[in-house]
């Protein structure tokens, strides 16, 4: 095969789809991975592949890395970009165990069992993997504990990645965006909200004000974020760099969050996180 060959998790829509679309811009050869459920539409009559992952499904991460070795043909993977996420929130107290669990599932051991399924293709190819982060890796936040627990894990993930593989020829990239404008943030809404109305009456008086306030913020914010093109772009430098960075952040509120947590005593950060959030 003449092109290089870059796979990806949750591609059909956001940053996962812009991505696609800019490597497959840059003469990569895309493979999506998509929910079998999901509409693929806007991957079509593009030249990007697509093949049917759900990442917490053992026998489908195992099919897929059967059939990326069959068609690679003894290359190797260029790249491999974890993206794939869903957004869990709520009071820690009243988050039904369930959900966290799913949470972890999707955004952590769905992208290491992902990782580890492809790590010898990619080795093979000396290629590289780019993890989609988050700020709220570094930056946790009142009612998003589930999404900040997976993301900081993604974090720490990364990191030993890219310590372990850098002797191998491995890159290992995180990119840690802010507020973006993506359909995730309708599930995280509508999922938000459906919790808040299932708070037992303790739970509503205890958290009920803060929490709807943390919702109506953030979905404020979601609505001025930046477009996923923004961080495709950033993507394609972790792909294309002749030394790409350990971690890219995108967006101006994700640095200035980053750049504060770690200017600020932490109390003075949650002071400011609180107003920020409307919280009392």
């Amino acid at each position: 095969m003449s092109k290089k060959t870059i796979f990806i998790t949750g591609a059909s829509t956001g940053i996962g789809l812009a991505s696609a679309l800019k490597l497959s811009q840059l003469d990569f050869k895309v493979i999506a991975g998509v929910l079998p459920s999901e509409d693929t539409t806007a991957l079509k009559n593009v030249n990007i592949s697509i093949l049917p992952l759900d990442i917490t499904k053992h026998d489908m991460v195992v099919d897929v890395a059967e059939r990326l070795k069959k068609e690679l043909d003894g290359v190797g993977l260029y790249g491999l970009l974890n993206n794939a996420g869903i957004a869990v929130s709520g009071p820690l107290e009243f988050v039904p165990m369930s959900e966290i669990r799913r949470q972890l599932e999707v955004n952590l051991f769905g992208h290491i069992q992902v990782t580890q399924a492809l790590l010898p293709l990619i080795r093979q190819a000396k290629g590289r993997i780019v993890n989609i982060t988050s700020m709220l890796g570094r930056v946790a936040t009142a009612f998003s504990g589930p999404y900040c627990m997976s993301k900081y894990a993604m974090e720490a993930f990364s990191d030993v990645l890219r310590l372990e593989l850098a002797p191998l020829g491995v890159h290992v990239s995180a990119v840690e965006p802010g507020s973006i404008a993506t359909p995730i943030w309708d599930k995280f809404e509508d999922q938000a909200t459906e919790l808040l109305d299932e708070l037992p009456p303790e739970g509503r008086y205890l958290y009920a004000e803060n929490y709807k306030n943390s919702i109506d913020v953030g979905m404020k914010w979601a609505s001025q974020g930046i477009s996923p093109d923004k961080v495709a772009t950033k993507v394609a430098h972790a792909f294309t760099a002749k030394r790409p960075k350990a971690a890219y952040i995108v967006g101006v509120d994700a640095h200035q969050a980053i750049f504060i947590k770690r200017l600020l005593p932490r109390r003075w950060f949650d002071a400011v996180l609180k107003m920020r959030y409307g919280m009392k």
